[in-house]
């Protein structure tokens, strides 16, 4: 087959005993039986009650579940709400209420964590399932159980609506209109075009991050979409993606720079008993990639090293191993469904060379944050919208970043937004004014910083700091955490009371290169 028809469940009809997806335990999947596995999701969750622009949220590890649930929501007309199952009860529970979803599917993994946050957004104990056994989870296979595998009857394109969070500490869904066209309607497959990624062609997806991320999943959806088998890793470790990678002759997949990190860091022996030739392109994102970094490995995989900057939002930029080595520190050029715009704080477009604010649109659609007018509308001129990062065009059109927003920090490729973790300081008692902010780390670039100005009656020390951290530990996501934390006597803040977050964080980067 040289050409791919148009999305998975074509494929499947035409050929359901196609391999199409590697499962973390090594068993294959073929693609008729993916086939009706996400047939018998979709007739699940309509005889759950849920109808076209529903929401239904999972809190799952990598694997055929969560595949088989974004396959559902795309065929069923449904938005799929993928959640960090690395967050914590209250924080799912904000996601889950704020979507509207009607179903919750958890893995027994996240078994405390699923039931605190199903528990307080009040969800029925009919529509909470699980994928092993949870104390008031119906058994995920009940969903499917007695279902037909049969195609469903009024398919229509569906979407996924990451959550990302914002200025306000609280994250908000992007959502995305429904178009009421069947699935074979729209190319889903067309944005590994960008990467020059093809259909077929003896392609094989490794999946090596979290689904959950917007980009490993659009990443993964897209490589299924047209023809690409997946092998799905659960917990990365930098040897067997070596193995993956030689075993299965792998030849693209998402990565983010401190995975080139820990790969480098194995011995000379361990590296060189795999062969990655197969790889032909290994995209990253999510964060800044060093340049020692980034040549080392190019040295070491050659020219299938590329890099991508984007939002969840949409838009953004792409740079080649070629195109990197000829202008080091780009971050690319706009993609072909995208367009680069620099502005000033007058919100006026500047011309090559000079630095502003990046903006981006793109000419797929638009969207909006889920209950949030306010931010949908923040940040934007035009059709162009930004996520706060500065930098500049140079003549030939290739993006350079010279700042980051501004207090965000990105430990490990994900990022944190300062703001929701202090406002959970600010909820213990002998707290009267916090600050977060990223200090460096040798190999995730950031990690979380605290500065806390103590409230009368309460005395700082280890005693005291240890007290936070401990209430931190309760209400945030390990990585979300502040690792350490100092006292200082007063916060210095002007008299509108803006925070000069600059003068806490700059002496902890004294004699680094803080990466923008």
């Amino acid at each position: 087959m040289s050409q791919a028809p148009n999305g998975f469940w074509a494929q499947a009809a035409a050929d359901p005993g196609r391999t199409v997806l590697i499962a973390p335990d090594g068993e294959a999947w073929s693609a008729g039986r993916l086939h009706a596995a996400v047939n018998q999701l979709v007739h699940g969750l309509r005889a759950a009650g849920l109808e076209q622009g529903d929401a239904f949220a999972v809190v799952l590890p990598n694997g055929v579940e969560f595949l088989t649930a974004y396959l559902a929501a795309s065929q069923a007309g449904l938005y799929l709400v993928p959640v960090n199952h690395h967050l914590v009860g209250p924080e799912i529970a904000w996601i889950v209420a704020d979507s509207g979803a009607k179903v919750l599917i958890a893995h027994e993994r996240f078994a405390d964590a699923a039931t605190a946050a199903a528990d307080e957004a009040e969800l029925p104990a009919t529509h909470r399932y699980a994928v092993g056994a949870v104390d008031g989870f119906r058994p995920y296979a009940e969903l499917q159980d007695g279902q037909p595998p049969t195609v469903p009857e009024d398919r229509t394109l569906g979407w996924v609506m990451n959550y990302t969070s914002g200025t306000t500490g609280r994250p908000r869904g992007i959502r995305r209109p429904l178009s009421g066209k069947l699935p074979e309607e729209t190319y889903l497959g067309g944005f590994l075009g960008i990467f020059g990624i093809r259909p077929f062609d003896g392609n094989v997806h490794l999946v090596c991050s979290p689904l959950y991320h917007t980009a490993v999943l659009q990443f993964a959806g897209a490589s299924l979409h047209i023809g690409h088998p997946l092998v799905l890793m659960d917990k990365w470790t930098p040897q067997e993606m070596l193995r993956l990678i030689d075993q299965y002759r792998c030849t693209h997949t998402h990565m983010v720079p401190t995975q080139f990190h820990r790969l480098l860091a194995l011995p000379e022996d361990i590296r060189s008993s795999y062969d990655v030739t197969s790889m032909r392109h290994a995209i990253h994102g999510a964060a800044p990639c060093p340049d020692h970094v980034k040549r080392a490995m190019i040295d070491w995989w050659g020219r299938c090293v590329e890099e991508y900057y984007a939002a969840s939002e949409g838009g953004g930029a792409f740079a080649t191993a070629e195109d990197w080595l000829k202008k080091p520190g780009t971050v690319g050029k706009a993609w072909p469904i995208s367009e680069l715009a620099v502005h000033d704080d007058d919100g006026n477009r500047l011309p090559a060379g000079e630095l502003g604010t990046v903006y981006m649109k793109m000419s797929t659609g638009g969207f909006s944050y889920h209950k949030d007018e306010g931010k949908t509308r923040k940040n934007r001129i035009g059709d162009f919208f930004t996520v706060g990062d500065l930098g500049l065009l140079d003549e030939d059109g290739y993006l350079f970043l010279r700042d980051r927003k501004i207090d965000m920090i990105i430990s490990g490729g994900v990022n944190i937004y300062p703001a929701e973790v202090e406002s959970e300081l600010l909820t213990h008692p002998a707290v009267a004014d916090a600050a977060a902010f990223g200090i460096p780390h040798s190999e995730w670039g950031e990690e979380v910083k605290a500065v806390v100005e103590p409230a009368p009656g309460h005395r700082a020390g280890d005693a005291l700091a240890a007290e936070i951290l401990a209430h931190c530990a309760r209400r945030l996501a390990g990585y979300k955490r502040p690792r350490t934390l100092d006292f200082i006597d007063t916060m210095p803040r002007d008299p509108n009371g803006k925070l000069y977050k600059r003068r806490l964080r700059d002496p902890y980067w004294e004699g680094h290169e803080r990466a923008m």
